[in-house]
């Protein structure tokens, strides 16, 4: 049986594809340790909203492209991940679904339970994208990874925004 534990990690250096090793603190790792804490919430959001299956669906499909998009970050912007740019489109249509008739205001979160999950999510991504700014700097990322990182972001004040409403719609 493997074991979960390498002991590899232990100096303080972690492996890349290709297996070189880097600092736990180089802008790759703390950009992919952004992500996923990113995708954790957004998997708490999931389970939190499971009786939206629709939506549900699109969180699913969203987390899986963020864990090809750790890949091309660890690989420093080699192989760009696929279905970004579809993904971005598809972002694009649900936050205008979503967002019809609103503008952009900052929110107070904590309507309810999920909408606040959310608002936990949509500030998590917008670290990830700064972080992977400064990757990019460094480390060339597909310009399709950072639009999908600010749609995303977008999407889930959008997200965020449906949920208060229906909320405020309540009895």
């Amino acid at each position: 049986m493997n074991k979960i534990y390498t002991k590899s990690g232990d100096g303080g250096t972690t492996g890349l594809p290709g297996g070189s090793r880097v600092s736990k603190l180089d802008l790759r790792i703390e950009a992919n340790g952004e992500i996923d804490e990113l995708n954790a919430l957004i998997g708490l959001v999931r389970a939190s909203l499971s009786g939206n299956e629709e939506t549900c669906s699109l969180l699913k499909a969203i987390q899986q492209l963020l864990m090809a998009v750790m890949t091309h970050v660890a690989a420093s912007g080699k192989g760009e991940p696929d279905g970004l740019r579809g993904m971005c489109s598809r972002l694009e249509a649900e936050t205008d679904r979503l967002a019809t008739g609103n503008r952009f205001c900052f929110m107070l979160p904590g309507e309810s339970r999920e909408e606040a999950l959310v608002h936990v999510a949509r500030a998590k991504a917008r670290t990830a994208e700064r972080r992977l700014w400064a990757v990019n700097e460094r480390y060339p990322l597909a310009a399709d990874v950072m639009q999908f990182m600010n749609r995303l972001s977008d999407y889930l004040f959008a997200l965020a925004i449906g949920l208060s409403e229906d909320t405020a719609a309540r009895p």
